[in-house]
């Protein structure tokens, strides 16, 4: 981690067309190449949520392709992020696709 790079955790909600199209597994993807640690998941209203935790600016890549690439197959119409927060620990292992 580059010096004076802190931490943050953030929430996060896709939604448009992200279910049935392997979203959770490529946004797993990406997270990985980035060295980025959290977790998403389907919910029951046809979108795709869940947190990422790492650098800033790593995590910032992450919300860019959240908003606008997602899988081949998706089509986003937005995408919201919340409870952002400087944290001083990562509290994830790895990132994980959560049912």
């Amino acid at each position: 981690m580059a010096e004076g790079e802190g931490l943050v955790s953030v929430d996060y909600e896709v939604f448009g067309k992200v279910q049935g199209v392997f979203f959770r597994k490529y946004t797993q993807g990406e997270a990985k190449r980035l060295g980025l640690v959290g977790w998403v998941r389907n919910t029951s209203h046809g979108t795709v949520q869940g947190q990422v935790q790492g650098p800033s600016a790593r995590v910032r890549e992450l919300q860019e392709w959240l908003r606008k690439t997602g899988s081949p197959q998706s089509r986003i119409s937005r995408a919201e992020f919340g409870d952002e927060k400087a944290i001083a620990a990562l509290e994830h292992k790895d990132f994980q696709i959560r049912k």
